[in-house]
């Protein structure tokens, strides 16, 4: 028996979108999956742009109050994908209202945001999924399942990068993304939130760290209406940039192995730049989300001169085998969402959580607010979770 579940979209911007289209796509590829979402309804205060995705996505109702969602008694599941300085209180909201939600990264601006919304879930008992879609690249689970079975022996260290162009332009508008009340801590909360939750997929649990930041673009200008993505606003009047263009981390891991985490907005020439290098005793592992569907790895007993293979995934790795029917068949940044929808309903359907959730994006969080500790102080600082 298949069951109709009402959904909807809080914020539509650009992962707004994605969202939908996965809410969208997630049936044609799990058949199976016993919930079937319904488009209910979908909020933005932007004028015009919830009645433009109304009509091209089917939602059966528009609204620009983000309230009118919880009181909604046709929604049962919530996508939030507003601005980070609303995931608090969305979050808060919708899980006392009795919605589970699928949260974007990062779940606020902080690790006690974080948490108020993983309790409210825990205390609502509803299911809460958060964004963090690269762990769902059928690679990288391949390459967790490889460094868990031991295939390249202890684990020592690890390198994540994620360097991106997206605000490298200097004309690019004075959004919130750039205001520390709004937009929280820059390039940590849009690309470190990732690097932090891939380290912790792979290796386990980070326990300390020293890091360093840095603003390269001081200032920029003001935008003169409503923006989406990355727009541009040259001649405006320029403000400051209160958050961070850059972020570089050494890490320490409960396993004992070591860690790099580096993470720039404003790298010319690098577009999603994002990608692993895991390094053990009799071994290593190599992904790079631009060759999402491949790995390099190198395994054996040869250690001096050992050679690293390519491997393409195929359909006995990760949920490839759902998108495509065999090895070296692309898939794509959108597929990795169409997962993490199948996840959440799933999470719905069984009661219990499948895919990233609330105490991922809290252990993320501790992270970033442990990088913010030793960049003040200078020191190697513990990351802790409870605080």
């Amino acid at each position: 028996m298949v069951d109709t579940l009402g959904v909807a979209v809080v914020g539509f911007g650009w992962m707004g979108r994605v969202h939908t289209q996965a809410y969208a796509r997630v049936r044609h590829h799990y058949p199976q999956l016993p919930l079937v979402p319904t488009l209910v309804t979908v909020a933005e205060e932007v004028p015009g742009r919830a009645e433009e995705a109304a009509a091209q996505f089917g939602f059966a109702s528009t609204t620009r109050d983000w309230r009118e969602v919880a009181a909604d008694p046709r929604v049962q599941a919530v996508s939030i994908t507003a601005p980070n300085f609303l995931h608090r209180e969305i979050g808060v909201a919708m899980a006392e209202a009795g919605k589970h939600i699928w949260i974007e990264k990062p779940v606020g601006l902080t690790a006690e945001d974080a948490r108020a919304v993983a309790d409210a879930v825990a205390e609502a008992d509803v299911q809460g999924t958060v964004g963090f879609n690269y762990r769902n690249a059928p690679a990288v689970e391949a390459a967790r399942e490889l460094i868990s079975s031991g295939e390249i022996g202890t684990v020592t260290h690890v390198r994540v990068r994620l360097f991106s162009d997206y605000a490298a332009h200097p004309e690019g508008a004075l959004t919130w993304r750039y205001e520390r009340e709004r937009g929280g801590s820059g390039v940590l909360g849009d690309l470190a939130s990732h690097g932090a939750d891939l380290a912790r997929h792979l290796l386990g649990d980070i326990t300390s760290l020293t890091a360093d930041t840095a603003i390269f673009l001081p200032e920029r200008a003001r935008p003169t209406g409503a923006t989406a993505g990355h727009s541009r606003a040259s001649g405006g009047e320029l403000g400051p940039v209160e958050n961070e263009d850059y972020v570089s981390c050494l890490l320490r891991f409960a396993s004992g192995a070591r860690g790099v985490l580096e993470a720039c907005r404003v790298s010319v020439g690098e577009q999603n730049n994002y990608g692993f290098e895991v390094h053990g005793t009799k071994g290593a592992v190599f992904w790079d989300f631009r060759r999402m569907n491949e790995l390099g790895i190198s395994r054996g007993t040869t250690y001096q001169d050992q050679s690293v293979s390519t491997v393409y995934v195929g359909p006995g790795h990760g949920e490839f085998a759902a998108f495509q029917p065999g090895a070296a068949n692309a898939m794509g940044y959108d597929d990795l969402k169409v997962i993490e929808a199948h996840r959440f309903l799933r999470s719905i359907a069984e009661g219990a959580p499948h895919g990233a959730t609330l105490t991922d994006a809290v252990q993320s969080a501790a992270v970033l607010d442990a990088v913010s500790r030793s960049v003040a102080s200078g020191a190697w600082v513990a990351v802790d979770a409870r605080r």
